[in-house]
């Protein structure tokens, strides 16, 4: 009798992903492994290997560790951006009601993405090229908001400083929901307020 195995038996080549599936697949996991083993452990090395890949398909997209990083703050950008406009279309065009949104898509956020955001953002201050992608998104939403903003402001217009206290209190009390010391109610609430009381500087 031989012993050949059959051929339905033999090792099946792995599926070849099409790039955009492959790239999100790769996200996914960093994601997972920020959230499980922290930013530090985050190597395009250990993501090849949990992802089940070689390690010239990680570099192919990403290049570097830096880019990785990159690639993780603009996806989160992106989901924020991406709930924020879901939000505004179906909110109220009224002032708290955009400043509600606002609010809610930033705090929300950061939340979906519990500890890995903070760490990620972290990460981004280890060199110049990583702060400035950092920079850049943070001018995109700030533009975005003064956008939304501008209908209700008064003849002063919002202020790059305003803008730019927004921002910080967003993340300031985004952190304190995540890591439990406000509830997401109460520090969308208070980011709503904030936000409110900039525009209403405008009117004199």
């Amino acid at each position: 009798m031989s012993s050949t195995a059959p051929e339905d038996q033999e090792p099946q080549p792995r599926r070849r992903l099409p790039r955009e599936e492959r790239h999100r697949q790769l996200m996914d996991v960093a994601w997972r492994l920020v959230r499980e083993e922290g930013t530090e452990a985050l190597t395009l090395g250990r993501l090849a290997e949990q992802a089940g890949v070689t390690k010239p398909v990680v570099y192919d997209h990403f290049g570097t560790r830096a880019g990785l990083l990159a690639a993780l703050y603009r996806d989160f950008d992106a989901r924020q951006n991406a709930l924020m406009d879901s939000a505004l279309q179906a909110g109220e065009p009224t002032l708290a009601g955009r400043a509600g949104v606002i609010a809610s898509a930033y705090v929300d956020c950061v939340l979906a993405q519990g500890r890995e955001i903070p760490g990620v953002i972290a990460a981004l201050a280890s060199s110049p090229e990583l702060e400035q992608v950092r920079r850049d998104c943070e001018a995109a939403f700030m533009d975005k908001c003064r956008a939304v903003l501008s209908p209700f402001a008064g003849p002063g217009a919002i202020a790059p400083a305003g803008l730019r206290a927004m921002l910080g209190a967003a993340e300031a009390l985004s952190a304190a929901a995540a890591n439990g010391e406000l509830t997401a109610g109460e520090a969308q609430a208070e980011l709503t307020e904030t936000i409110v009381a900039m525009v209403a500087r405008t009117r004199g």
